[in-house]
C-alpha cells in the first residue's frame, strides 16, 4: 500500500525519540513552554483539563464502538477516528493516500461532492460506471480497465457508496468479492461511505456493510447527521480496517493529519452518549417515512397511461424518476418552477449517462409528497402535449 508524501517523514527526531523512550521508561515529562492554559489553572473551570486526543476523546469513541457493536458492527474504539463529517474524512483520507494529482476513482451516476472535495484537495477523480438494466450493478470489467490502463499506477482508491445516491444501489455481495480481489492486486484502498445504509428501501439479500472489511484496507464512513435526520448535528466518524501492518502504517500516518486538525469539541464529544440513544426512534421515523411515500408513489406511477416510471432503489432517502427523453431535463425543471413552483435535480446533476431523469425525495411529509409527485406527473403530460 502507497501511501502519500504529505504526512512528511515517518523518522522520529532526536528530542521525539528521547521522549518516547522516556516515556516507555515510565518516567515523567514536564515541558518548558506547555502553553495548555487547563493544566495551569488559567481555563473555563466547568470545562476541565484538556487533554489532545487525535482521534478523538477516548470516551466518545468508547461509547459510540459499543452502540455499534450492539448494532452488529465489530468495532474497536482504537480504530475509530471521530471529525465534524463524512465531507472531513474524505479530505483526510484524500490527503492520506494521494499526492497531488494522483486518482480516485468514483462512482457515476454518483453525487458531486466527491468530486468537489478532491479538486479542493489537488486529487483527480476518475469515474467508474454503474449501469442499469432492471436494478443497478457495477461495471467489474470497466473498473479492471482502469486498473489495468496507463494512469492504473496513479489510483490509490476506489469510493464506495454503500448504498449510492441517487441511484440507491447497494454493492451486491458478488461485486463485493469481486471489488476485494481486484483492491488486493493492485493495492489501493477502500473508502466506504456507508451513512445511508440502514435505510433499506428494498435491499437485496446478503447486503453487507464494508466497516471492518479485513482482507484489504479499508476505510468506512459514517456520520449521526443521518442517524438522526439532523443535518446540523456534524458528527462523522472513519472506521479503519484491513491487514494489521497496513492499518498500522495509515493510522500512524491517519494520527499526524488528526493532530495538525484537531476537529471535534470537547463539548460535542461530551453529548455522543445522549445522541446515540436518540438513533433508534429518529433512524425509524424516517425510515417508515421513506417506505410508506415509496409505496405511494408506485401506486401513482401504475395509473393507466403514466409516462413515468421508477429505477428500482435499494436503499437511501431518494429514488430516481425516468420520464420520455424527448423532454429537456431543464425544461421540465423550469415548467414546474413556472407552474408548480417546484425545483429539483435532474439526472444531469449526477452525470447519469442521459436525458429524462429526476431526483426525488422521499422525505416529504405524505400530502406534500403526493402533491409534489402530481406535479411532475401533470407537467410531464403538459409537455408532451405541446
Amino acid at each position: 500500500m502507497q501511501f502519500s508524501n504529505r504526512t512528511g517523514s515517518q523518522q522520529l527526531n532526536p528530542i521525539a525519540l528521547s521522549q518516547a523512550k522516556a516515556l516507555n521508561r515510565g518516567d515523567g515529562i514536564r515541558s518548558l513552554n506547555d502553553s495548555n492554559p487547563t493544566r495551569h489553572g488559567l481555563g473555563l473551570p466547568s470545562l476541565g483539563v484538556y487533554a489532545a486526543e487525535p482521534r478523538g476523546p477516548l470516551p466518545a469513541r468508547e461509547a459510540l464502538a459499543t452502540f455499534l457493536c450492539q448494532r452488529g458492527q465489530a468495532v474497536s474504539s482504537e480504530h475509530l477516528y471521530l471529525l465534524n463529517s463524512t465531507s472531513q474524512a474524505y479530505s483526510w483520507l484524500l490527503k492520506l493516500l494521494c499526492n497531488p494529482s494522483d486518482i480516485v476513482l468514483e462512482p457515476r451516476p454518483g453525487y458531486p461532492l466527491i468530486e468537489s472535495i478532491a479538486r479542493l484537495e489537488s486529487v483527480l477523480t476518475m469515474p467508474y460506471a454503474l449501469h442499469y438494466d432492471g436494478s443497478w450493478f457495477l461495471d467489474i470489467a470497466h473498473i479492471r480497465s482502469l486498473l489495468e490502463g496507463p494512469q492504473g499506477n496513479r489510483i490509490r482508491a476506489i469510493i464506495l457508496i454503500n448504498p449510492n445516491n441517487p441511484t440507491g444501489s447497494y454493492i451486491h455481495p458478488q461485486e463485493r468479492a469481486r471489488l476485494i480481489e481486484l483492491c488486493r492486486k493492485h493495492g489501493i484502498a477502500i473508502i466506504a461511505d456507508e451513512v445511508f445504509f440502514d435505510y433499506p428501501l428494498d435491499p437485496i439479500p446478503g447486503r453487507q456493510r464494508f466497516a471492518g472489511e479485513s482482507a484489504v484496507l479499508t476505510f468506512a464512513l459514517d456520520g449521526l447527521s443521518k442517524m438522526l435526520a439532523a443535518p446540523q448535528v456534524k458528527l462523522g466518524w472513519i472506521h479503519v480496517s484491513g491487514p494489521d501492518q497496513e492499518v498500522e502504517e495509515a493510522e500512524h500516518r491517519l494520527d499526524m493529519i488528526a493532530d495538525d486538525y484537531l476537529p471535534l469539541s470537547q463539548i460535542i464529544a461530551d453529548q455522543i452518549p445522549d445522541l446515540l440513544q436518540l438513533v433508534h426512534r429518529q433512524s425509524t421515523i424516517v425510515r417508515n417515512r421513506c417506505i410508506e411515500n415509496l409505496q405511494v408513489l408506485r401506486t401513482l406511477l401504475e395509473e393507466p397511461g403514466c409516462p413515468v416510471s421508477l429505477l428500482k432503489a435499494e436503499g437511501g432517502w431518494n429514488v430516481l424518476l425516468r420520464f420520455p427523453a424527448v423532454i429537456d431535463e431543464n425544461e421540465l425543471i423550469t415548467y414546474l418552477i413556472d407552474h408548480y413552483g417546484y425545483t429539483g435535480q435532474p439526472g444531469y446533476f449526477f452525470d447519469m449517462a442521459s436525458n429524462g431523469y429526476l431526483a426525488l425525495s422521499l422525505l416529504p411529509a405524505p400530502e406534500e409528497f403526493v402533491r409534489g409527485v402530481r406535479a411532475i406527473l401533470c407537467s410531464v403530460e403538459a409537455i408532451l402535449a405541446l
